[in-house]
């Protein structure tokens, strides 16, 4: 399909948006608001660069993923979006260090098989709904 190198674009950014946030709020220690800190430390946040960071890729993402709505169906794209999820995990694992036990694994199993079971699904309707557009454009 001409549109997944797109998708994937959006799923990777979106993942890689999740662990620069991580990132940030790691960097920044334990969070408290009181009434009269309350917008310097949300400020604090939003220019931590890490955060800022991540909600740049964010916005990059999002435009990525308006523009693959704009050309697949979103029964066929969005569910690629669970595959954020597997990269989220592993980078995790290997950038954070965090636990990647049996069942996560068994989890990140689960959603590439549904992912791939989707994309065979849509892929057929998909290839046939741009076969009869070709069609009636070549009839007009």
């Amino acid at each position: 399909m001409a549109y997944l190198p797109f998708i994937l674009f959006t799923v990777f950014t979106n993942a890689a948006a999740q662990l620069m946030l991580k990132a940030g709020m790691s960097s920044m220690g334990s969070i408290s608001f009181t009434a009269d800190t309350a917008i310097l430390r949300i400020f604090q946040i939003v220019f931590n660069p890490w955060v800022f960071a991540g909600l740049t890729t964010f916005v990059i993402s999002m435009a990525s993923h308006l523009y693959v709505l704009s050309k697949v169906d979103i029964s066929f794209a969005y569910p690629f979006l669970s595959l954020a999820y597997v990269a989220v995990a592993i980078f995790a694992w290997l950038v954070f260090k965090e636990d990647l036990g049996a069942l996560k694994i068994a989890g990140i199993a689960l959603i590439c098989v549904g992912t791939v079971l989707i994309a065979q699904g849509g892929t057929a309707h998909h290839d046939a709904t741009e076969t009869v557009a070709s069609l009636d454009q070549v009839r007009t």
